[in-house]
């Protein structure tokens, strides 16, 4: 297997990563892999806290993650070797008891916060993309997102968006689109951008075949 191409697709809360993600992979649905690799699922376990704590803990800072595990599976993936990734409860605000076997793939779209704010991970990335969405349709996606499929309440969402996630993405978020190779307005409605950024991924592709 030729060296696999690493895209970090980065962008704020419900900026449209995931959808952006699962359009690259339905585009390359002929080539032998694609995986999408979600920074969520490396937020740190907290089986060791209340859940009283759990609500308190800050999910929108760096410090939540556990980077130095994605980084290390990450470069196991990239020298051709499978992993055991860990998932992440929203539910329960802790990591599940499910763990996930991947193999190796191709082209491995890394989605998340912060996959442009650590050096490292940039350093790993062949690709670097930012999601540039309005704040105010951000806001409203994730409303909807977690009261209907994380069991939040509205008032708990629109406490933890003005006490800690706003502040965070303008903090950490928002200031590594100058690290990004490219920028796609509005997310995953942007087809032209999509297109482009499948493109290049071709191009890379074919030049590693080449190789």
């Amino acid at each position: 297997m030729n060296k696999p191409i690493l895209i970090g697709i980065a962008g704020g809360t419900a900026s449209g990563k995931t959808s952006i993600a699962e359009k690259i992979k339905d585009l390359f649905s002929d080539t032998k892999s694609v995986l999408i690799l979600r920074m969520d699922d490396y937020y740190k376990d907290q089986s060791h806290l209340s859940m009283e704590d759990r609500y308190r803990t800050n999910y929108d800072h760096p410090f939540a993650f556990d980077t130095d595990l994605l980084i290390g599976q990450l470069k196991d993936l990239l020298a051709g070797k499978a992993i055991d990734k860990p998932t992440y409860d929203f539910t329960t605000h802790n990591r599940s008891a499910v763990v996930e076997h991947l193999e190796p793939a191709d082209v491995i779209l890394l989605e998340g916060l912060f996959v442009l704010e650590n050096e490292a991970l940039r350093q790993l990335e062949n690709i670097k993309v930012f999601v540039d969405t309005e704040a105010d349709i951000r806001f409203i996606r994730r409303l909807v997102r977690d009261v209907k499929e994380r069991g939040r309440s509205l008032d708990s969402v629109v406490n933890q968006y003005v006490s800690t996630v706003r502040v965070m993405h303008n903090t950490f978020v928002e200031p590594t689109k100058r690290y990004a190779d490219i920028i796609i307005p509005e997310g995953g409605s942007n087809t032209v951008a999509i297109d482009l950024l499948a493109t290049k991924i071709q191009s890379i592709i074919r030049g590693s075949q080449r190789g």
